[in-house]
């Protein structure tokens, strides 16, 4: 049984002092780094977004950060700009150790479709490559950490089960925004034959 670790969206712009910052986000950098060498591939992912992208509020006129509209047919919450392409904001911290990273996966890049998840964007038109990599690297488990945990964790834990890969997250990896939300959206996540290891 091979197993990756999938560390999702580690980036500036997420953590305490950034433009979409998780509360205490920077706590599970630490213990991140720790647990990289138990696993036989380890991949991360990076929201990567073109200036102007569709999922920011200041791209729509009158409208705040956390609005909601439909774009394309799908609801959008609308974000502060963040990870925007070449900015500090879209890079990794210092502090996360990417020696053992063996691929970044970057998503969000199409300016008119935003991408939660490491494997597809929101209206599933294109995937990243993440699933084809890792079933290429004959990986049979993956493991999901990272930011935040009702948003981008969760859609990559849910993708992942969908592509066949036994899948959980990790708890003490992650954080949320909003820990209502995470732990509504955990139990359909545990319906869905995802794990959950504290």
């Amino acid at each position: 049984m091979q197993k990756a670790l999938i560390i999702v969206d580690i980036q500036n712009d997420f953590l305490p002092g950034g433009s979409l910052a998780v509360p205490s986000g920077n706590e599970v950098i630490a213990w991140i780094n720790e647990i990289q060498p138990r696993y036989d591939l380890v991949a991360a992912t990076q929201d990567w977004h073109p200036p102007g992208h569709v999922s920011f509020a200041s791209s729509h006129e009158d409208k705040e950060p956390f609005d909601k509209i439909e774009v394309h047919g799908h609801p959008q919450v609308l974000w502060p700009e963040h990870c925007v392409q070449g900015t500090p904001g879209a890079e990794f911290p210092a502090e996360l150790d990417l020696q053992q990273v063996a691929a970044i996966f970057r998503k969000g890049m199409d300016p008119e479709v935003d991408s939660y998840s490491g494997f597809f964007d929101l209206g599933r038109r294109q995937s990243t490559g993440l699933a084809d990599w890792l079933k290429g690297m004959e990986i049979d488990e993956v493991h999901i950490c990272g930011l935040a945990a009702e948003i981008c964790v969760a859609y990559t834990a849910r993708d992942a089960a969908e592509q066949g890969f036994a899948t959980a997250v990790l708890e003490r990896g992650t954080r949320s925004i909003d820990q209502k939300d995470y732990e509504q959206g955990k139990a359909d996540l545990e319906e869905a034959g995802i794990q959950f290891f504290s």
